[in-house]
């Protein structure tokens, strides 16, 4: 049996964005899950957070693609989620893109990183960004069913129709 077997960033970004609009339509049909008191990242509210999860994909996003990243919205749900519409598309274009600009490394300068982990690869990035949020999603499943807004759904990858 190969041991070369592979989760591809199509994959992950499948299942990503799977479970972005699942989050998407529970948030909709549940307004006041989004004023939960929420302490994740200091972000203050269940809307604070899901502004955190899916603006760090459209900001590492547009890092990838050496893009400027304006300020974040912090309207309703339906302006959120476009940074995450915005983010899917930019790292579906990165991946259908010239197989060079993946060995572009990237330096992040940022005072969080400690200077000998800056220097990036782009795989990293989009690695990074795509986890981050499924990190927080399971979070947030937890705030939910806690706060008495359980979800008729799963995150876990297991369940997802991304990967078979």
């Amino acid at each position: 049996m190969s041991t070369d077997l592979n989760i591809s960033f199509t994959e992950l970004l499948a299942w990503n964005d799977e479970t972005a609009r699942n989050w998407k339509s529970h948030l909709e049909a549940n307004p006041a899950l989004l004023d939960v008191a929420c302490d994740i990242g200091n972000t203050g509210s269940v809307h604070g957070f899901v502004r955190h999860i899916w603006g760090v994909e459209l900001r590492w996003a547009k890092r990838f693609a050496d893009g400027d990243l304006k300020e974040l919205p912090n309207g309703p749900v339906e302006s959120l989620f476009a940074m995450h519409e915005e983010a899917s598309e930019l790292y579906r274009q990165a991946i259908a893109g010239p197989a060079e600009a993946w060995a572009e490394p990237y330096v992040l300068n940022a005072d969080w990183i400690p200077e000998d982990k800056r220097r990036l690869s782009r795989r990293k990035i989009v690695a990074h960004a795509l986890l981050h949020s499924q990190r927080h999603y399971a979070q947030l499943a937890t705030l939910a069913r806690v706060a008495g807004f359980p979800t008729q759904f799963r995150g876990d990858l297991i369940l997802s129709s991304s990967l078979t």
